[in-house]
C-alpha cells in the first residue's frame, strides 16, 4: 500500500495489527454520481485487501464544498472490526473485498 503522510496508519486488534490507508477522497463519478471515501485495510503479512467505501458526506448531496475528510484510528479500527465481521478473509487470496460502512465505519 502506498502511505500519504497523514493519510494512513495502524491499528491493533485482538493482538493483530492492521494497516489503512486513504484510498481516495469523496469524489463526482460521472457513471455513479457521488461517491464516499475509500480506505483500503490490510492485515500485516496478509495477501488479501478490504476496502471501505463510506456514505457521501450530506453536505456534498446539497451541492456544498467538499470540506476535508475525516479518518483516524478510532474509525478504521471500526472498520476493520466490521469487516471481520462480516466476513473478511485477510490470509485468502484474490481481488480486495468492498465493504460499506456508515460514517463512523460500523
Amino acid at each position: 500500500m502506498l502511505h500519504m503522510h497523514g493519510c494512513a496508519g495502524t491499528v491493533q486488534i485482538d493482538g493483530v495489527k492492521y494497516d489503512w490507508e486513504l484510498l481516495s477522497e469523496p469524489q463526482l463519478s460521472s457513471s455513479e454520481g457521488w461517491r464516499g471515501m475509500r480506505v483500503a485495510l490490510r492485515q500485516r503479512d496478509m495477501p488479501r485487501e478490504a476496502v471501505l467505501e463510506f456514505p457521501t458526506p450530506k453536505r456534498l448531496l446539497k451541492g456544498l464544498p467538499k470540506g476535508r475528510s475525516h479518518i483516524n484510528d478510532a474509525i478504521a479500527s471500526r472498520g476493520v472490526q466490521a469487516a471481520l465481521s462480516a466476513g473478511w478473509d485477510p490470509a485468502s487470496r484474490g481481488k480486495p473485498t468492498v465493504f460499506m460502512v456508515d460514517a463512523d465505519g460500523h
